[in-house]
C-alpha cells in the first residue's frame, strides 16, 4: 500500500494537458458485472499511456490511447460487493465513487419498457404510489439511457447511475425497476439496469444495417432525411444512436419488451427478432447470453384502426423456439382494453423477473409458463395438451372459459358451448362444429386471457395456420399517442 502512495504522489506532479473523459455509463454509483473480464474504456491525447487502478485486487491496468484518443482495458471483476474507487490517470486523475460489482441487465424496447414509473399523462403505473414510498434501495442501481435516433454510431449514451430512492425510481422504467427489485430481493446481490429504450421504435431501428439485408420488405438504403422523418421507426436508428455505445459494457443479459410498432409486419417478426438478439450477441461477444421478453399485451388496436396484434403474439412465441438461451414473459392477463400502455407494469418486470432468475440464476422452486403442445379431435371434442405443465392448467375466473373457437373444415369459427378442464389438458366442444378440424384461444387483440398454469397466463393460441388475415395497415409516426 505504501508503495501505491508514493506512485500516486509522484504522478500527481506530472501535468498534461488531457484529462481521461469517460462515457457517461462509467460514472460514480455505476454497476459493473460480477465474476468476469469487463472492459473500460474511454478518450485521451492519442499515444497517452492511461492507468486504471482497480481497489479490490490493488492491481494497476495499463493502455496506450489509439490514434483516435479511446483507451480501452479489460479487468476481471470479483464477486459481488462494494462499494469501491476506481482511479484514471494519464498525467491528471480521474475518479470513479461508489462503484458497486454485481448483477448488470440491458432494458431495451419501446413505449411500455420505457414508461416511467410515474407513468403517462392520465395514464398511470398500477401501484406506483404505495412503491415509491418503500424503493429506497442502495445497492440497486438505475442507468436511463437518453433518447437519440442517428445515422452514424455514436460512442456515447448520456444519462448518469443513481442510487434507487423516489426521486429516481419514479423517473425510471417501471418495468425494468420491478425486474431488478425482485433480482435484488432473490439474490441478495447490487443490481444494475441499464434502460435504452424509445417510445414506438421499431424492432427493425435497433438493428444494425447489415443484418437487414436478408429481410426484403425493410428498407435498405438509410439517410439523415430518413432519420429525421421516421426518428425511432428508422432501419438502424436506434441501434447507432441508443445500442452502439453500450456494446461491450460487461453484462449478465438484456430483458426486451417491444413488438407493438411491428404489428403491421408482423409476418416476419420471429425472424427479425432472432436476427436482433444473434446481432446483439455477436457484437458483444460474451456468446448466448440470456434474453428475456414480454409479449405484447392485449388491446383493442381498432382504437387506432390496426388489428390482428394475435399474429404478433403468435410471432413473438414462435420467436422462443428459435432463439437460443431465450424465453417469453406472458402478459395475456395484463392488457388494457382501450390502452395501448398497461398499467400491471409489475406483473411484467417480476414475469421477466421469474424467468431470468429460474433459467440464468437457477433458483429452483419457481413456477413457469405452459404453452401450447397439440390438439386431438375425437368426434366432437378437441382435447388441447401443453408442454412445461406439470401443475395442471385452470381458468383464472371459474371452471370454464368463454374465449374459446372451433372451425370445422369450412375455416369458420364458431365459439365454443363446453370447455373444461381435466389435470392439464383442456376439452372443448361446439353445438354447431360436429367434426372440428381447428381451435383457437384468445385469438383477438383485446381478450382478457383466463387460462393459467401454476398462477402464469398461457398465451393466446391456434392449431390451424389459415393465414387469411392480412397485416394490418402502416400507421404514420405518432398515430398511436406514443409519449414525446
Amino acid at each position: 500500500m505504501r508503495k501505491l502512495i508514493c506512485t500516486i504522489c509522484v504522478l500527481i506532479v506530472i501535468t498534461a494537458n488531457a484529462k481521461v473523459k469517460l462515457p457517461a455509463f462509467f460514472s460514480d454509483n455505476m454497476v459493473l458485472q460480477q465474476q468476469t473480464e469487463c472492459n473500460i474504456w474511454g478518450w485521451t491525447e492519442p499515444g497517452k499511456k492511461v492507468i486504471v487502478h482497480t481497489p479490490w485486487d490493488k492491481k494497476s491496468h495499463r493502455a496506450t490511447a489509439r490514434k483516435d484518443g479511446r483507451f480501452e482495458v479489460t479487468i476481471q471483476t470479483p464477486n459481488a460487493g462494494g462499494p469501491y474507487d476506481i482511479w484514471f490517470q494519464d498525467g491528471d486523475f480521474v475518479k470513479l465513487s461508489n462503484v458497486m460489482i454485481g448483477e448488470v441487465w440491458i432494458c431495451s424496447g419501446q413505449s411500455n419498457m420505457e414508461m416511467l414509473m410515474k407513468g403517462y399523462k392520465a395514464q398511470p403505473v398500477e401501484g406506483a404510489t404505495e412503491e415509491l414510498l418503500s424503493c429506497k434501495d442502495d445497492e440497486l442501481r438505475l442507468f436511463y439511457g437518453k433518447r437519440l435516433a442517428s445515422l452514424e454510431p455514436q460512442q456515447d449514451l448520456k444519462g448518469s447511475w443513481q442510487e434507487a430512492n423516489a426521486a429516481s425510481v419514479r423517473e425510471f422504467s417501471a418495468t425494468a425497476y420491478f425486474f431488478g427489485k425482485a433480482l435484488r430481493k432473490t439474490l441478495g446481490v447490487p443490481v444494475g439496469l441499464i434502460v435504452t429504450a424509445f417510445g414506438g421504435s421499431a424492432c427493425e431501428a435497433w438493428m444494425k444495417a447489415d443484418w437487414l439485408k436478408a429481410f426484403p420488405k425493410v428498407q435498405q438504403t438509410i439517410t439523415e432525411e430518413d432519420v429525421k422523418k421516421l426518428q425511432q421507426r428508422c432501419p438502424t436508428a436506434l441501434y447507432n444512436g441508443q445500442l452502439r455505445p453500450l456494446i461491450g459494457y460487461g453484462i449478465r443479459g438484456a430483458i426486451w419488451y417491444q413488438g407493438e410498432d411491428n404489428i403491421p409486419r408482423y409476418d416476419y417478426y420471429a425472424e427479425l427478432l432472432k436476427t436482433m438478439v444473434q446481432g446483439w450477441r455477436e457484437e458483444w461477444k460474451q456468446g448466448d447470453f440470456p434474453f428475456y421478453y414480454c409479449q405484447i399485451a392485449p388491446y383493442d388496436y381498432s382504437l387506432i384502426g390496426w388489428g390482428n396484434s394475435q399474429y404478433l403474439r403468435e410471432q413473438q412465441l414462435k420467436a422462443e423456439s428459435l432463439i437460443p438461451n431465450a424465453r417469453m414473459a406472458v402478459l395475456m392477463d395484463a392488457g388494457l382494453e382501450y390502452g395501448i400502455h398497461p398499467r400491471k407494469k409489475r406483473q411484467a418486470g417480476e414475469r421477466l423477473a421469474l424467468l431470468a432468475l429460474a433459467n440464468t440464476y437457477e433458483v429452483k422452486g419457481l413456477p413457469d409458463f405452459a404453452i401450447y403442445k397439440e390438439v386431438e379431435f375425437k368426434n366432437d371434442t378437441a382435447i388441447i395438451a401443453f408442454n412445461r405443465s406439470k401443475e395442471w392448467v385452470y381458468f383464472e375466473y371459474g371452471p370454464t372459459s368463454k374465449n374459446f373457437e372451433v372451425a370445422g373444415s369450412d375455416k369458420v369459427f364458431h365459439p365454443a358451448t363446453k370447455v373444461w378442464v381435466s389435470r392439464n389438458r383442456v376439452y372443448v366442444v361446439c353445438d354447431d362444429v360436429k367434426q372440428p378440424v381447428a381451435l383457437r384461444y384468445a385469438w383477438h387483440d383485446w381478450v382478457e386471457g383466463d387460462l393459467m398454469h401454476d398462477g402464469l397466463p398461457v398465451s393466446s393460441f391456434r392449431t390451424d395456420n389459415w393465414d387469411s388475415q392480412s397485416p394490418a395497415p402502416s400507421k404514420e409516426k405518432g398515430d398511436y399517442n406514443e409519449p414525446k
